[in-house]
């Protein structure tokens, strides 16, 4: 089993611990990457809580954090939760959250989950095995207009009208079942309208917007950052990794409205942004990471209404 390799480590690191008692929580705890150099810079004075929605990650991350189990909470939950976890907890304030988006290389490679369009897999991408529903129903069953609000939305694709007739034409022939098939039939649709030479796979913005629709993750994020800001202290921090433009739109907004001055009046507390422009992993970073190519990071920092 292998996860990715952690992004922008030595830049997480650096923005988000501020001190080495600190109380830290990992949303998206993967294979625990980011987790276990966090812990390793707090231990044994600070406490670090793991989020993750994948049962497969969080018993892959429990072994790799076993050596610092004493200062380590694993909780199996969607992000949308955070404030209700914390509680359940006993903990009101913390310290810094990290959030690390998009798909592990563990989900992207095994079969059985359907992230990938690069090998013959079955089509699911539901990062929590316990919703009903996945991309398969998606594809198969929801109406040709839904599929072409769920491409335009979330994928930005040009072509998504085409694309969801083109489904729907397919699926009343014979059922759409593997990674495979969608994603031949899309470039097949490319090539066969000449759409011209294409930068990135013609499948990509599909297989974007379907992650999203079964994940429902855009509204997920938006929702669990405004209780990340809830939770932090004074000082606190709240870092968030994220590799599509939808995604880093969300972050920048969200930071945006509530580092102005009416927000933070209206509420008593915002944000005050680390940096103007989001972080990007290094040349070196990328030659080594291929991964990280697409990654842009965005800090802030909890601030309080002064009298």
């Amino acid at each position: 089993m292998t996860f990715h390799t952690p992004v922008m480590l030595a830049q997480v690191l650096e923005n988000l611990v501020i001190k080495k008692e600190g109380i830290y929580v990992d949303c998206t705890l993967g294979g625990g990457g980011h987790a276990l150099k966090i812990v390793e810079q707090i231990y044994p004075d600070g406490l670090l809580i793991g989020l993750d929605q994948d049962i497969e990650a969080l018993e892959f991350a429990r072994k790799k954090l076993k050596a610092y189990q004493d200062r380590v909470i694993i909780v199996k939950s969607n992000f949308a939760d955070l404030e209700k976890v914390l509680s359940s907890l006993g903990f009101s304030k913390v310290s810094g959250i990290f959030f690390d988006l998009g798909v592990s290389s563990y989900q992207i490679e095994t079969q059985s989950r359907g992230f990938s369009f690069l090998k013959n897999n079955l089509l699911d991408m539901r990062m929590d095995l316990s919703n009903q529903l996945n991309a398969h129903y998606v594809v198969n069953h929801y109406s040709e207009n839904e599929l072409w609000e769920v491409f335009s939305k979330y994928g930005e694709e040009r072509f998504s009208r085409s694309i969801a007739r083109l489904i729907v034409r397919e699926r009343n022939k014979r059922p759409i079942e593997t990674t495979k098939h969608l994603a031949e039939l899309i470039t097949n649709f490319y090539a066969r309208s000449k759409k011209g030479r294409w930068q990135i796979h013609p499948a990509t913005r599909i297989f974007q917007a379907l992650r999203i629709e079964v994940n429902n993750e855009l509204a997920v994020l938006k929702e669990a950052l405004v209780q990340a800001i809830k939770l932090l202290e004074a000082k606190g921090r709240i870092g968030v990794i994220s590799y599509h433009s939808l995604e880093d739109r969300v972050v920048k907004n969200t930071f945006r409205e509530w580092a102005t001055g009416d927000v933070i009046r209206q509420y008593g507390y915002g944000l005050r942004k680390l940096d103007k422009k989001p972080l990007y992993p290094t040349e070196e970073e990328i030659r080594k990471n291929r991964r990280a190519r697409s990654a842009r990071m965005r800090f802030a920092e909890k601030v309080y209404l002064t009298i």
